[in-house]
């Protein structure tokens, strides 16, 4: 599958993985190193200055903090930060989990990432969601601005395997990039 934008993973494992499924420029990070080489931010920059970026890191708190340094190095609205279901487990090549015990990137299934990705391929760039879920949405499902909204956004954020930590507007970029409004009124109605 072609995929339209450039990716940025954290390591090489996972760009093996991410090259193997898809036709695309895959560029690492080579985790926390991104924080003291300005030549491999300075190609991030670029990149996003030419089109948009797709952010797939980790759903962990490393994850979390390469992708919060580099939205802060780039124009944040040239940003698609794409988020990998947080599972439970070991990658294969490694001796032990990580230190939350989620599978990164690379230990991700490759129908998961295809649908993860799917949305971006070259088939689907014309394609768009013609009816987003909005922040106005957000608050009448309780998702924002009620005194429960963070556990019910925490929630729903689990039952889609996303990271429970995601703020609302991450949220709300998240889910209008991998699901209708139709398919989280449905999920919602499931656990609300």
């Amino acid at each position: 599958m072609k995929i339209k934008y450039p990716i940025i993973v954290e390591g090489k494992y996972d760009k093996i993985k991410l090259s193997s499924l898809f036709e695309t420029t895959v560029i690492t990070t080579d985790g926390f190193s991104i924080f003291n080489h300005e030549e491999k931010l300075s190609l991030i920059r670029k990149l996003a200055q030419r089109d948009k970026i797709i952010l797939l890191t980790d759903s962990d708190g490393a994850g979390h903090l390469i992708r919060s340094y580099i939205k802060r190095a780039t124009s944040p609205d040239r940003v698609i930060n794409l988020y990998t279901p947080r599972i439970e487990g070991k990658e294969k090549r490694k001796k032990t989990a990580s230190r939350e015990g989620i599978l990164g990137v690379e230990g991700i299934e490759r129908e998961a990432l295809i649908k993860l990705l799917e949305p971006f391929s070259c088939d689907a760039c014309e394609r768009k969601n013609n009816d987003p879920i909005t922040k106005a949405d957000l608050y009448r499902y309780g998702l924002s601005g009620k005194s429960d909204s963070a556990k019910r956004r925490a929630e729903l954020l689990r039952s889609l395997d996303l990271p429970e930590n995601m703020s609302a507007n991450a949220m709300l970029s998240a889910i209008n990039i991998l699901y209708s409004k139709k398919e989280i009124e449905e999920k919602l109605s499931t656990i609300i």
